[in-house]
């Protein structure tokens, strides 16, 4: 169904009332209003068991019986599910789409009881430095440099927190800017220089932007240092930044769970241990921590069916399997262009912000099952969490009377996650009892969600309301069917609302312009450009009184702390991977004497992690006067070069155009040099960026594709 939600929002978030609340009068307006799924021909017995559900003392004889039971004690606290943006880049393009799209977008995200309904966002802390698909800018890119505006993580985050307040966040740095590791590639030779770093973007977000960042981590999947953790610990006190909670290492549960069982200080300060794809398991170290343990990044996979069948395994079997009571998603959306490494790995896809087009893909449906109908605070169950014939299922209560049980029964082919290999398993259909114990007894009904993973026609069967099904004497019956995932709950509060359908798919824009004229922009990066090495941000050139007043600018002067191996030289890419013939001109302005440089580029074939390996045709100019046309990036591939007469401090413009197998640039209107064989890369993205990490600014990007 897909139906107009607008004043779904506030009827959501000030009522809070379940469909089921409501007569069937009601329900048929709220059913118009609300563009909420539900399904009239469900209700009664007979609906209910044709899709596997329903109580059967006949059936009941042969289930395995599965007891939930509060009576004993309870298990661990949960904590939530969430998910990154950023590692790096990852929510790029999200904020150069349109309204009402960017809203609707944001609405499946973090609204409650309205799509993947959120608790947790994991922001990255950007540091300049190429962080998985491209990267993103520092508050602080120079040592006395401070500013709270850059990026858009910070608006990300205030609205995830105005659909959602009670919403978790989390900062993580992948990269730091160069000046803090004083020339060295490390961030904890000078501790006291990283802790204040960190703590000022937790002290930016509270000041700038009324965010209180609720969990601070370390270094992502990089070393850890007990000195600086503890330092970290101590700054954050003495600021009264006792709310925010340390999160390390987010990496593997050792060396950090050893460390901190040999040193009370280190252990002390640790709020939670965070490991990364762990594949549902744990080791003991971590365990005899007895702190709480998270998996702080995980998923990372296509989000097609199988994407899903991955993520609803992982979120159910990190706690039976491992005790975690966290499950953080890499990544939130995937905006950023596909042909980057890992495309479409988020749980849903917004990557064409000059279409307006989106997919709500099946993970934000499978994310639904679980956080439409629990919330951090909730307690788990004492229970085995193992399916007989496969599959697993958790039980979680509020301490109020309400529960929620998620059962997934993914097999094993059509549940595999990119990472760590998943070994055999078996999974078959079956009957399953649960019995309620303990307070619980007594529960007359449960409403149903349920989900049906397809692969053959890619039909699913999405989060969809079944009928309630009655609880007889604290028991009840299911018949399991192979990738299933099923939420049995005492709250009528879970919902599936939809929007219209989005505009269709439509490639980047053949024809393209930009000239960077934003008095006061919304963002520090022009739209569409994608930065893989160095920050390129809007400029106001207040010593040009012509033309050139409002600029793109390079601003990255000084190698970063790198995660992945950044390029030497910097690159923004833009536009359209399949582009073959293409002219791009782009005036550009070199500030560095002697041995500055830029570029313009076409068939730009690479980005994100592999940046450094990235070729393409480029058109190089230098302060010393001389040009250079390269097949990649490191100019190691040089297919001509020779005297431009080109000046720092001073205005050109390039033009560089392909056609076919024949490469040829202009400068200033005029050519340069003619049919320079391109025979590799076939196709690629348009591109600028300078010849190191310097200063250098650029205007009137126009770029022709035919």
């Amino acid at each position: 169904m897909t139906r107009d939600c607008g004043d779904a929002m506030a009827a959501g978030a000030a009522g809070g009332m379940g469909m089921a609340g409501f007569g069937v009068g009601a329900l048929l307006w709220g059913w118009v209003l609300l563009g909420c799924v539900w399904r009239p021909g469900l209700l009664g017995a007979d609906a209910s068991r044709s899709h596997g559900h329903g109580h059967s003392r006949s059936s009941a004889r042969s289930a395995a019986i599965y007891p939930l039971d509060d009576s004993h004690g309870l298990g661990r606290e949960f904590d939530g599910i969430g998910a990154v943006s950023g590692g790096g880049a990852t929510s790029r393009l999200l904020v150069n789409y349109p309204e009402p799209y960017r809203s609707q977008i944001l609405d499946f995200l973090f609204m409650p009881n309205f799509g993947a309904s959120l608790h947790m966002l994991k922001v990255e802390i950007g540091g300049d430095g190429q962080s998985t698909d491209g990267t993103e800018p520092s508050h602080m890119h120079y040592e006395n440099d401070e500013n709270y505006f850059r990026g858009y993580e910070w608006w990300l985050m205030k609205e995830a927190k105005k659909r959602n307040p009670n919403i978790k966040l989390i900062g993580l740095p992948w990269a730091f800017p160069g000046w803090i590791g004083r020339g060295e590639n490390w961030p904890y030779d000078y501790p006291d220089v990283t802790v204040y770093y960190i703590v000022s973007w937790i002290w930016g977000a509270k000041q700038y932007h009324d965010l209180d960042i609720d969990y601070i981590g370390i270094w992502n999947e990089r070393s850890f240092n007990s000195k600086y953790i503890k330092l970290l610990r101590y700054t954050l006190d003495k600021h009264d930044l006792q709310h925010v909670r340390i999160i390390a290492s987010d990496r593997l549960w050792e060396p950090i769970s050893i460390a901190m069982l040999f040193d009370s200080e280190l252990h002390r300060v640790i709020d939670i241990i965070g490991a990364h794809y762990p594949g549902t398991k744990t080791v003991d170290a971590a365990l005899l921590t007895k702190k709480k343990l998270w998996s702080s990044e995980d998923y990372s996979t296509f989000n097609d069916e199988v994407g899903a069948g991955c993520w609803a395994r992982v979120m159910n079997q990190n706690y039976v399997n491992g005790n975690m009571s966290a499950t953080i998603a890499w990544n939130l959306v995937s905006s950023y262009y596909e042909k980057l490494p890992f495309g479409r790995n988020g749980l849903m896809t917004a990557q064409e912000p000059w279409s307006g087009h989106y997919k709500v893909e099946p993970p934000i449906w499978i994310t639904a099952h679980t956080t439409q109908f629990t919330q951090p605070g909730w307690t788990y169950l004492q229970a085995d969490g193992h399916l007989k014939k496969g599959g697993s299922y958790v039980a979680l209560t509020d301490g109020l009377g309400n529960l929620t049980i998620i059962i997934e029964t993914m097999t094993h082919n059509h549940s595999e996650c990119i990472r760590p290999r998943l070994l055999p398993f078996s999974v078959s259909s079956q009957i399953a009892t649960f019995y309620l114990k303990g307070s619980f007894h007594k529960v007359k009904a449960l409403q149903v969600w349920y989900s049906k993973l397809d692969f053959g026609s890619a039909n699913s069967t999405l989060f969809q309301p079944l009928s309630p099904i009655e609880v007889f004497e604290g028991t009840f019956t299911l018949n399991l069917d192979v990738d299933e995932v099923y939420t049995l709950t005492t709250l009528k509060t879970g919902q599936k609302c939809m929007y219209k359908e989005p505009p269709p798919s439509q490639p980047f824009p053949s024809n393209y312009k930009d000239d960077f004229n934003i008095r006061n922009p919304a963002f520090s990066e022009a739209p569409n450009f994608a930065d893989q090495t160095g920050v390129f941000e809007y400029f106001v050139n207040t010593s040009d009184p012509g033309d050139h007043i409002y600029t793109l600018r390079q601003v990255v002067v000084q190698r970063p702390i790198t995660w992945a191996s950044d390029a030497d030289q910097t690159i923004s890419i833009i536009g359209d991977f399949n582009w073959v013939n293409m002219t791009i001109t782009c005036d550009i302005y070199i500030e560095r004497p002697h041995d500055g440089g830029v570029f313009i580029a076409g068939r730009v074939d690479n980005g994100g992690i592999y940046v450094r390996r990235t070729k393409g045709i480029f058109f190089w100019v230098f302060a010393d006067g001389t040009y250079r046309v390269t097949g990649d990036l490191a100019r190691k591939v040089v297919l001509m070069k020779g005297l431009a007469g080109v000046r720092d401090r001073t205005w050109h413009t390039l033009t560089l155009t392909l056609k076919g197998s024949s490469a040829s640039g202009w400068l200033n209107g005029y050519p340069l040099w003619e049919n320079v064989p391109a025979f590799k890369p076939s196709n690629g993205w348009a591109a600028i960026g300078t010849r190191s990490f310097e200063f250098a600014q650029f205007d009137n990007f126009h770029v022709e594709a035919t």
